[in-house]
């Protein structure tokens, strides 16, 4: 849902973009929440930029630990005074617990709140294996032609290197009056392997809806 520099996500593309599955992201903004849409949920859930990169974080996570304990470090962070929105926390798995890394430091959230403890460092935007085994996209490069800029459409995925969203193209070719080689007739800088990537990614949209 574009709208200017603050965009709005639906629920499947969050689901994608995120490897947290619609059902998932139903439960998860019950109570006890462990992530409320910041754009709100009526009609529909609506996600804001930072939301993805909280509940992919959470998705990262849930490979590793339970729920509970995910829940059980969110709820460390407020005693903490950490009241900060959850995207702005580095949260990473520490063997069966959650560490909270901060600078060149680890705080474990979970086993023994505020003891520093070592930990391995994973980049949560690259590809993943979630808990239901499904491989969850490179949030930068959601398909190799395709890509997720904040400060370029406030993250919408993009065809690399334009600013055309993704949706845009597939919204051209849904119909078949237009092939993939005769977008470039409207988008110059658009070849059929950017609308090829661009069609693969709205199917995985569809198949999370």
């Amino acid at each position: 849902m574009r709208g200017g520099d603050r965009q709005m996500f639906p629920g499947p593309l969050a689901a994608t973009m995120t490897g947290v599955t619609k059902s998932q992201l139903a439960r998860w903004r019950r109570q006890p929440v462990i992530l409320a849409p910041e754009y709100g949920t009526r009609p529909r859930a609506l996600y804001s930029f930072r939301d993805l990169i909280a509940l992919r974080t959470f998705a990262r996570l849930r490979s590793d630990v339970s729920l509970q304990k995910i829940r059980r470090a969110l709820s460390t962070l407020d005693m903490m005074d950490l009241t900060e929105h959850p995207s702005k926390y580095q949260l990473v798995a520490h063997g069966d617990s959650i560490a909270l890394v901060d600078k060149d430091a680890a705080i474990d959230l979970v086993r023994a709140p505020t003891t520093l403890v070592m930990v391995e460092m994973v980049d949560v935007f690259k590809s993943f294996m979630n808990r239901s085994e499904v491989t969850v996209v490179d949030f930068k490069h959601p398909k190799p032609r395709l890509e997720v800029n904040l400060n370029r459409l406030g993250g919408w995925p993009t065809i690399k290197g334009t600013r055309v969203p993704y949706d845009t193209i597939v919204d051209l070719v849904a119909d078949g009056d237009v092939t993939f080689e005769e977008v470039s007739e409207y988008y110059p800088s658009v070849t059929p392997d950017d609308v090829a990537d661009a069609v693969a990614f709205a199917r995985l949209i569809e198949k999370a809806a």
